[in-house]
């Protein structure tokens, strides 16, 4: 790794709150979380008539459920549509309810720099949440709002086509892999599902609640470095 690579990974270090860096030899009694890596890489999956702009223009002035009429903006999505990496949250938050635009506020910030991390600039991945449209108040996805917005989120997967889908917190990671565990027993393992790589880590907006888990995070990070390099050749 090169000097300057060198010195912008420990200045992530140093914005995200991390004070000191070990060597994985003098953690030998660590526990960590071990990626599941097949023999071979997954099937790509079957090329999707889609487009992000013809799954746009299906959601329209969406009034499917109760949050149409309090949202001001439906949050779509944004990035790169040949990603490599898909990043799926949860839901807009209020700067994202102004602007349109997915994870803009002080978690998208943090965001930002934890794709940078791993050599992805921002606008080479794409973003976008389960929900597109802003829960009052900033609450959880409620189940039926998911069952409702979810196959738009899956459509859009199905366009990009990326070789990693990285969920955000809790209910990117729930609603992905179908399943009612916890964040905390999801997230660092790689799952199939539909020729891509799928792995959850916690959302940014936990992390600036709990600062201490950014350390998982950056572990979690350099997993998918590693598979986004394997699955390249």
């Amino acid at each position: 790794m090169a000097l300057h690579d060198i010195i912008q990974q420990l200045e992530f270090f140093r914005d995200i709150g991390i004070e000191s860096v070990r060597l994985a030899a003098e953690e030998p009694d660590t526990p960590h979380v071990v990626a599941s890596v097949p023999d071979s890489a997954p099937e790509a999956p079957a090329a999707s008539t889609d487009t992000l702009e013809s799954i746009r223009s299906d959601i329209g002035d969406c009034q499917r459920c109760k949050l149409a009429p309090t949202r001001t903006t439906i949050v779509f999505g944004s990035g790169n549509p040949n990603a490599e990496i898909v990043f799926v949250g949860e839901a807009p938050g209020y700067e994202e309810d102004q602007q349109g635009l997915p994870f803009v506020g002080e978690a998208g910030r943090l965001l930002t720099k934890i794709i940078e991390s791993i050599g992805i600039s921002r606008d080479d991945a794409y973003i976008c949440n389960i929900l597109k449209c802003r829960p009052p108040n900033n609450r959880n996805p409620e189940p039926d709002e998911v069952l409702v917005c979810s196959p738009f989120l899956k459509r859009q997967i199905a366009a990009i086509r990326p070789k990693v889908v990285c969920c955000l917190g809790k209910f990117a990671a729930q609603t992905m892999l179908q399943s009612g565990a916890p964040i905390s027993k999801l997230r660092g393992e790689f799952h199939d599902i539909d020729g891509m790589r799928v792995i959850a880590t916690f959302h940014p907006a936990y992390l600036l609640r709990s600062p201490e888990k950014k350390r998982e995070v950056w572990e979690d990070m350099k997993q998918i470095r590693t598979e986004l390099f394997r699955l390249r050749f």
